[in-house]
């Protein structure tokens, strides 16, 4: 399994969604403001320009959900890879992880 592209530190790439949707929000708040003082002709101009820029953020927004969703897809093939290739050593940790659990709710 061959890794298409390199990822970004997950603050990274969460700084720069809340950019882009940032950036949308005051582009869409912009034209509304600008739909608030026009005339009926720039009306429709003003319009189209919201429309453009919630498009542009959809857009955006769909292309970080595939790129979330194509990493979830690599770590699930991984993980299963893994438990396949070592069952054992999965079985041994989960023992250990019931086992401690288990001591720390009856500590109590």
């Amino acid at each position: 399994m061959t890794n298409e592209t390199t990822p970004m530190p997950l603050e990274s790439r969460k700084e720069g969604f809340m950019k882009d949707v940032k950036d949308a929000v005051d582009s869409a708040d912009a034209r509304l403001t600008d739909m608030a003082h026009s005339t009926a002709e720039g009306l429709a101009s003003a319009r189209s320009a919201a429309q453009d820029a919630m498009g542009d953020a959809r857009s955006r927004f769909d292309d970080v959900r595939r790129r979330a969703s194509h990493q979830a897809h690599c770590a699930a093939d991984a993980t299963q890879h893994y438990v396949r290739e070592n069952p054992w050593q999965v079985l041994g940790g989960a023992a250990v992880a019931g086992f401690l659990i288990g001591f720390l709710i009856t500590r109590r």
